[in-house]
């Protein structure tokens, strides 16, 4: 009989995002390496780490200003550090993530802020989710489907396409970005993937967060990482003033991490950690899957098809 692997080891990247295209290179390359040497096969960074969260949005002042400068010349500076996802290995961070999880041979999930980089929704942003196999190979690509309050002026929506789960070595592996985790059906979807990890990505991991997080893992019966990001005050762009309310100091974390990892009973396995950079690292046991599995399965014995169904539609993607 083959041999059963009951333990995997995960790891989160709790870090500040990277500058350049350039810097991130170096930064994915030393990160990655770190988690490998602790054993990790899947390493997960958080909500558009690459080029970072725009979290002005949320502390600064006159965002929502028809027409304003200085907020038209923050999108441009993030759409200028933006990953083509479909340029593959042309793109600098496409390459650096694929390179690092062929090199440690281990499986990578991030989030990017995602240009098109031609044809159709070439002048669209999203806020995009990769997952990269052990090849390094691209094995998902997920747009989030519906951006958040003020988020709604810089990305487009998503699609279903990439509401799904893959497999990675012995485990399947889904997520979801930010507030979709309060979207039921986007969850149902998911668990209907089978999922055993769930990868949650949020630009800070808050209190509300890590509830919908352990939630997921709960009615999901997987195990579950929540990624948070860091950001201090002095990133925010130097022509959108913040709100002084808000903002008390230039060296303030704007966002502060709060990165954790649950199990599919609920339970806290890893973290919370917050304020500080860190490689957040945990043992899954996997056979904990089916243990919960047996008085809960949303997508099975506790579901009820003949009352109540699901319909997914996989539409055609822009820039594909």
């Amino acid at each position: 009989m083959p041999t059963v692997v009951h333990k995997t080891t995960v790891a989160i990247v709790q870090e500040y995002s990277p500058r350049t295209p350039a810097e991130a290179g170096k930064v994915i390359t030393e990160r990655v390496a770190e988690a490998a040497a602790a054993g990790a096969s899947l390493v997960a960074f958080p909500e558009t780490w690459i080029p970072g969260y725009p979290a002005w949005l949320d502390v600064c002042r006159d965002v929502a200003l028809w027409d304003h400068p200085p907020v038209k010349a923050a999108y441009a500076r993030m759409a200028d550090g933006s990953v083509a996802v479909m340029d593959g290995p042309r793109d600098e961070v496409m390459s650096a993530f694929a390179t690092a999880a062929r090199r440690h041979d281990l499986s990578i999930v991030a989030g990017v802020v995602e240009r098109v980089p031609e044809g159709p929704g070439y002048g669209t942003l999203y806020n995009s989710m990769l997952v990269f196999g052990p090849d390094g190979a691209l094995r998902n690509h997920h747009r989030k489907l519906m951006p958040t309050f003020t988020e709604r002026m810089l990305w487009g929506q998503g699609d279903a396409d990439g509401v799904r789960a893959v497999r990675l070595g012995n485990v399947r592996v889904g997520g979801l970005i930010c507030w979709e985790h309060w979207m039921p059906l986007a969850r149902q979807a998911l668990h209907e993937s089978g999922e055993d990890i769930h990868v949650a990505l949020w630009p800070g991991v808050k209190e509300m967060h890590l509830l919908a997080s352990r939630h997921y893992a709960v009615e999901g019966r997987c195990f579950v990482l929540a990624a948070g990001s860091l950001m201090r005050a002095h990133e925010l762009p130097d022509d959108l003033p913040p709100s002084p309310e808000l903002v008390k100091s230039r060296d303030q974390l704007i966002l502060r991490g709060g990165s954790a990892i649950f199990g599919p009973d609920g339970a806290m396995i890893a973290g919370p950690i917050s304020d500080e950079r860190a490689l957040l690292v945990a043992e899954l046991d996997l056979r904990q899957l089916h243990e919960e599995r047996m008085t809960l399965d949303t997508a099975g014995h506790y579901s009820r098809p003949d009352q109540l169904e699901l319909v997914r539609h996989a539409g055609k993607r822009l820039g594909h």
